[in-house]
């Protein structure tokens, strides 16, 4: 399923993440068989770069004072001799790896990518690599690896908008292990989390489309796993609710933050019978573009004949016909703050759990309009 005269909603993603892994080859590379890789040691490196031994390992560790000359002869030589650092002797001999463990939902959207950005952005400043698992949204995948993880070569661990982290957040902490909670909290408030104002931003823009005259606001609703799309949830009622609308429960949709699943609820909801909804909240903006696909089909025009609204921002959303009207998550700031507060629990900095709300912001495009009585 397609959008006509707008860019595939998952292209930029993908384009990201395909730059992104391969900076993670330099430890799997496909020249050198596996038997010659574990024959290479540092000490072959600094021979063949005809450098010393501090020296390569200075260029290995992202040290900034190595001239240039002998960064290229290292880095030349890691790549002919087919060199990978040994994580599990570095770890054993040091108490650190230096990798992040970082496990997403998936990789095939911008939401995931541009959290993505902003967490590989700030592990570059502090030196660390990064380890990345992708869960497909099945729990017990995001049981595995986070097993896996604890017994592992990473630091530390942060998480995006994981399904079940009540089923293994007690082992993480049992293990005195390092992790942070992005855009999902924890029901016992016993971990570190780093989210936005999804309430806040959600009443905001339900209220921007009843100051545009909209009564009839069907909402989309996102994953009940995850808290944001609860908390969203309520923000759409309390906006109506403060405003003295009736809430029509059959304007509830259920949705689970996939654009499939915005096409078909919105293609449900707009051939049944009855008053149909004069603007669309979906809870993220691949389901506001499912919705929007499912608008044209019907052959509605948006935003004379129907408002849509989205929430995160992902950079798909000033490239869609028209331009999608939607709430602004923090993405790559949320990514960044949670590296930081990951950091400061490695370095054995105490503080009390923290759960931090950055703002969001309703940025409005071309995807609404006010409300047009014909249509009754």
């Amino acid at each position: 399923m397609g959008f006509s005269n707008n860019i595939n909603t998952t292209e930029r993603s993908v384009n990201f993440f395909e730059g992104f892994c391969k900076r993670l080859q330099y430890m799997n590379s496909n020249n050198i068989s596996s038997k010659k890789r574990r024959g290479v040691t540092i000490v072959d490196v600094a021979r063949a770069s005809g450098v010393s031994y501090t020296t390569v390992s200075r260029v290995l560790s992202g040290y900034e004072f190595v001239s240039e000359t002998a960064r290229t002869r290292v880095m030349k030589a890691v790549e002919n001799l087919g060199y990978v650092a040994n994580l599990q002797a570095r770890s054993l001999k040091g108490g650190r790896s230096q990798v992040i463990g970082l496990l997403v939902p998936n990789l095939d959207n911008g939401y995931v990518g541009t959290i993505t950005q902003g967490i590989d952005q700030e592990l570059a400043r502090a030196n660390y690599d990064l380890m990345l698992y992708t869960s497909h949204r099945h729990p017990g995948k995001e049981s595995a690896y986070v097993n896996a993880i604890l017994n592992g070569l990473t630091d530390g661990l942060l998480l995006v908008a994981p399904l079940i982290p009540a089923s293994y957040v007690n082992a993480l902490r049992d293990h005195n292990y390092p992790y942070v909670l992005i855009d999902q909290t924890d029901v016992s408030e016993n971990s570190n989390v780093v989210e936005s104002t999804n309430w806040q931003g959600a009443y905001d823009a339900t209220c921007y489309l009843i100051q545009l005259g909209h009564t009839q606001i069907a909402f989309i609703k996102g994953s009940d796993a995850v808290r944001s799309a609860i908390d969203r949830l309520q923000g759409y009622k309390a906006a109506i609710a403060d405003h003295n609308i009736p809430l029509r429960e059959d304007l509830v949709i259920e949705g689970d933050y996939q654009q499939q699943t915005g096409y078909e609820a919105t293609k449900r909801l707009l051939q049944r019978k009855g008053l149909c909804p004069s603007a669309i909240f979906a809870s993220n903006d691949l389901a506001a573009f499912g919705a929007m696909d499912a608008a044209r089909e019907c052959g509605l025009r948006i935003p004379n004949d129907i408002s849509i609204v989205g929430f995160d921002d992902v950079p798909q959303t000033s490239f869609v016909y028209p331009k999608l009207t939607t709430v602004r998550q923090p993405l790559e700031q949320m990514g960044q703050l949670a590296v930081k507060i990951l950091l400061q629990q490695i370095d054995g900095q105490s503080h009390p759990p923290q759960r931090v709300a950055l703002a969001t912001h309703l940025i409005i495009r071309d995807s609404c309009g006010p409300y047009q009585a014909q249509r009754d």
